[in-house]
């Protein structure tokens, strides 16, 4: 079922770079989650989080204009949806639960929503593994809804949903783009931190960067962690290991991730593992597993090997993780 490496890629790089890629989700659902216990607000953490990789990725500002103007508006639409809206139920999702929901309901979501959205615009021919799939990542955010209290609230649990949706609403944009990947990233997050610096001078969201109060320590591990981690790595490290190991095996990132992130949470959150949570854990876990592994493979791990390149062709459902998400 695995799709073959790419010739000259190794795959013990590809693993390492899976490995990558797990860890650096794993860190943006925990780093949000702590937002409220910094010195930042969710407006500066949405400003530091989108303008970094503005400021990496600055050489390729004047070929992504042309490209963004070359590109249809309704499709530049639905990929912003995956920058500051997206970014912002998360955080305010991520306050109202816990750092294991977040980092579960978000990722496993996406296929649903995104299988929703293809239904929707009339493509019903699934596979009964795919639907069966889907079956356990909706039992999982069933079960998910009954956690309330303990440090999650049904409000919570919503925005997390909405949070899905809006990524799965991005990844209806990334199969009908023309962008580039790295000219994804540079426009999604140059209008994201533009937005997230007019609603704080507004006043229409606090800000300590510009009171002056917020911590140097924390500007600098918010910078690292979602900056680069997230906007750039992230994206980077999956991309690359799709190239190694071939989407199959790849997806099993989008599986392990809430894993690690409910696990990782004990120690820095004193959150707990219960019955409840962990069983919805494993539904969406399973759910997100089977559901990546009975994927058309061949062909989304070719679409996204174009992507890395310069010349890049229409992407596909798995790459809905990439930018992470």
């Amino acid at each position: 079922m695995g799709m073959r490496q790419e010739s000259g890629t190794p795959v013990p790089a590809g693993w390492a770079a899976l490995g990558m890629t797990v860890v650096l989700w794993s860190s943006f659902a925990l780093s949000t989650r702590g937002i409220g216990g910094s010195s930042l607000t969710v407006a500066d953490a949405a400003f530091l989080r989108f303008v970094t990789p503005v400021v990496l990725l600055a050489p390729l500002l004047p070929s992504t204009i042309r490209a963004v103007r070359r590109e249809r508006p309704e499709v530049l639409a639905l990929l912003l949806v995956g920058g500051l809206p997206h970014f912002l139920v998360f955080a305010f999702g991520a306050h109202l639960t816990s750092a294991a929901l977040t980092g579960m309901l978000v990722p496993g979501t996406v296929p649903l929503f995104v299988t929703l959205l293809a239904m929707a615009r009339g493509r019903t021919s699934m596979p009964l593994r795919r639907l069966a799939a889907l079956g356990l990542i909706t039992a999982g955010v069933v079960v998910s809804g009954f956690l309330v209290g303990g440090g999650a609230s049904l409000g919570g649990v919503g925005l997390l949903l909405v949070g899905g949706f809006a990524w799965a609403v991005f990844t209806t944009g990334l199969q009908r783009t023309s962008l580039t990947l790295l000219q994804m990233v540079v426009a999604i997050c140059t209008i994201s931190s533009l937005a997230a610096l007019v609603l704080a001078v507004s006043g229409a969201m606090p800000s300590h960067l510009l009171a002056g109060t917020a911590e140097v320590s924390d500007v600098v591990a918010l910078t690292v962690l979602q900056g680069i981690g997230t906007g750039l790595m992230s994206t980077l490290c999956y991309a690359f290991s799709v190239r190694a190991l071939g989407s199959s095996r790849a997806s099993v990132g989008g599986a392990v991730s809430p894993v690690l992130t409910a696990v990782v949470a004990v120690p820095i959150f004193g959150e707990q593992i219960g019955l409840g949570l962990a069983v919805a854990l494993a539904l969406v876990v399973v759910g997100v597993a089977a559901f990546g592994s009975s994927s058309p493979t061949r062909r989304h791990s070719l679409t996204i090997q174009r992507r890395v390149g310069v010349n890049v062709s229409r992407s596909k459902a798995e790459s809905a993780r990439l930018a992470q998400i």
